[in-house]
């Protein structure tokens, strides 16, 4: 998760896959775009958010708008569906982020060891400013020994993420 988070703190750019989707979200009025590879079947959430796990199920990652009056909601909302999935975080683990510049975004992060029922796991929340008024909760969860081989994929994925105007 470590190197995840400082390949996007970095904002280094990388092709993404051949073959990505560029989705915009919530529905009828977008806020902000992000292109995740086809391989990790992309699709809409119930809360109009988006979400992808790579083909290899290795790595999670979803995106959730959220105003500014609703940030603590979806924060506890994306915490509510790790558990759901039997994530277990270890809260002594956690590290803090400040709010770094990508894309031209400010990006906070907060990361945690934990587990899952297949064993250790990265887990990280990133609170991404696309405008004054919203901003984007992406959530992460990877497999420790098995996320590495999808770095450059996820950094991709976050540096992707722009306002829609």
């Amino acid at each position: 998760m470590k190197k995840i988070i400082a390949f996007a703190l970095l904002a280094l750019t990388s092709p993404i896959a051949a073959h990505a989707a560029t989705l915009t979200f919530p529905g009828d009025k977008p806020v902000a775009s992000i292109t995740i590879p086809d391989s990790w079947k992309p699709e809409e959430t119930e809360g109009g958010g988006v979400q992808g796990t790579s083909d290899d199920s290795a790595v999670y990652l979803s995106a959730e708008v959220a105003s500014d009056k609703s940030i603590d909601k979806v924060v506890s909302s994306a915490i509510d569906f790790l558990a759901k999935n039997k994530i277990t975080i270890d809260t002594s683990t956690q590290k803090e982020t400040p709010t770094t510049d990508v894309n031209g975004l400010q990006m906070a992060t907060l990361e945690w060891d934990g587990k899952d029922e297949d064993g250790p796991v990265s887990i990280g929340l990133l609170i991404v400013q696309v405008n004054a008024d919203n901003a984007l909760v992406v959530t992460y969860w990877g497999d420790k020994g098995e996320e590495d081989k999808h770095d450059a994929e996820v950094k991709a994925i976050v540096t992707s993420i722009k306002p829609v105007e």
